[in-house]
């Protein structure tokens, strides 16, 4: 009996509610039937600033949707079909409120129909877990925050670009370094392992890894990756984030692509790989390119 099963027995036993049928239908829902990670979100001051420096990072088009009197741009992962499902990075205003990665989408089957139902099983599981209350979500579709406030999103499977977006003349697409292709992984930075551990295996299951590090690994059906690391003590804090993200690319020349985004205001830092490109963008935002 996985652990989900055995927190929702445990919370249906204290509600006092019949165990067979509602076991059945938690059962159904959690771990959540989810292809993986299809986006995620950067906030930043300048929008356009970030926009031109992504389009010169990677060969694709550019979007934009109209937003709150300005524009959020998304950084398209592969070519946009007729069905608009494609990976994206949606750029949006920060407004006042700092630099940082919002948040990181894990598309659900059958979101439209079951969301009421996972979020309630998500509240008696994280409460029969010890979890804390769960407080429920806000904004488009399902965003919700962890027990270390970092935000999550699901949308229905496929994920796809939002129907405002439309494509942008900000700037000249097809021109940047690398071929991008979709999400690959997103690093979490959380205050107590363990704790996130139970979260994220309600979620998503039983974890692929943990190394002696305690860096831990969920694999996901489209290949990509959510990571888990306890955090590490910074001057003046230790903060719980979304601290990088990967995208998936074709493969590169990695000499050329370093040149390139160090000539576009970027950092390239040491990367965890041989094979990975690991660099700082001009937001100060930890990025990686993973050769495919």
């Amino acid at each position: 009996m996985n652990s989900s099963r055995r927190n929702l027995l445990a919370a249906l036993t204290v509600l006092g509610l019949p165990l067979p049928t509602l076991t059945m239908a938690q059962a159904k829902l959690l771990p959540l039937n989810t292809p993986g990670l299809d986006h995620l979100d950067v906030i930043v001051p300048d929008v356009e600033k970030t926009a031109k420096f992504y389009m010169g990072v990677f060969n694709t088009t550019l979007h934009a949707q109209p937003f709150q009197g300005g524009f959020r741009y998304f950084i398209l992962l592969n070519t946009l079909p007729e069905s608009r499902t494609v990976g994206y990075l949606a750029i949006g205003d920060s407004r006042g409120r700092g630099t940082y990665i919002g948040h990181f989408c894990t598309s659900v089957v059958e979101w439209r129909r079951d969301s009421q139902a996972i979020f309630a099983a998500m509240g008696e599981a994280f409460s029969a877990a010890g979890l804390g209350q769960f407080p429920g979500s806000t904004g488009v579709g399902g965003i919700f925050a962890d027990p270390d406030g970092i935000e999550i999103q699901f949308l229905p499977a496929p994920d796809t670009l939002v129907t405002a977006a439309l494509p942008s003349d900000l700037v000249v697409g097809g021109q940047g370094l690398v071929s991008p292709i979709k999400v690959d992984n997103v690093l979490l930075q959380v205050s107590d392992i363990d704790r996130a551990l139970a979260y994220y295996r309600l979620l998503y299951g039983n974890e692929a890894s943990r190394d002696s590090n305690d860096r831990i690994t969920f694999a996901f059906d489209n290949g990509s990756r959510l990571l888990l690391e306890p955090t590490s003590y910074q001057y003046g804090s230790a903060q719980a984030r979304i601290a990088r993200f990967g995208i998936s690319v074709a493969p590169f020349d990695r000499q050329q692509v370093t040149a390139g985004i160090t000539t576009l205001g970027g950092t390239v830092l040491q990367a965890e790989s041989a094979d990975v490109l690991h660099f700082r963008d001009t937001d100060g935002n930890e990025v990686e390119l993973v050769p495919a």
